[in-house]
């Protein structure tokens, strides 16, 4: 039985992978393009070039192509969070590396990235997308240790929320200096990692 938001199989050959990989590329330019409203599984079809028919081979709905969309995000933002973790051996360039991360991958493809952070939430989450989330959590956690040594996975799951409002908030507000909104999410988040000496009260 195909799991919820599942392929229906997997592409294993190159054709069939090529083809897999138009059907959710179609998805992500409507979604850019139109927003979700206009997704449908006849558009996808037609966008990638494709028959309705082979589409259902791969994908039972059109919920299924947004979920495999979110995964290939995802599996990039975590492939270059790991890039900043191992290429960058001072502390504070690791945790900018790490909000560049962000910034490019919210604004390489805004529309699309804000339309896949609405269908996000109407998702149930899979095995793979849970996984995929933990290891992106995990990553993290391995840079903002570097800098502060007591950070938990609650510390790491701060610091993506911290990114993710200041960055959503900036792209709704059509913001396109990418240079001011990096400065005031590392301000944030190194803040929040370094707090000047306080209690609470």
């Amino acid at each position: 039985m195909t799991k919820p938001h599942q392929p229906r199989k997997q592409a294993r050959q190159a054709r069939a992978r090529a083809t897999e990989a138009a059907i959710v590329e179609a998805a992500a330019r409507i979604l850019e393009e139109d927003g979700a409203s206009a997704l449908t599984t006849n558009r996808i079809a037609e966008r990638a070039g494709v028959s309705i028919g082979s589409l259902y081979q791969y994908f039972p709905d059109k919920r299924s192509v947004i979920a495999q969309l979110l995964r290939r995000e995802r599996a990039a933002l975590l492939d270059d969070i790991k890039a900043c973790s191992d290429d960058v051996g001072d502390a504070l360039a690791a945790v900018g590396a790490l909000v560049d991360a962000a910034l490019r991958h919210q604004f390489a493809r805004p529309a699309m990235a804000m339309e896949l952070e609405r269908a996000e939430t109407e998702l149930a989450l899979d095995e793979e997308e849970i996984a995929l989330a933990a290891e992106i959590e995990t990553a993290i956690g391995d840079i903002v240790r570097r800098l502060d040594p007591s950070a938990d996975a609650a510390t790491a799951r701060d610091v993506v929320a911290i990114c993710r409002a200041i960055v959503n908030s900036a792209a709704l507000a059509g913001e396109t200096d990418i240079g001011r909104i990096r400065e005031r999410v590392l301000r944030a988040v190194i803040g929040y990692l370094r707090p000047p000496a306080f209690s609470i009260p």
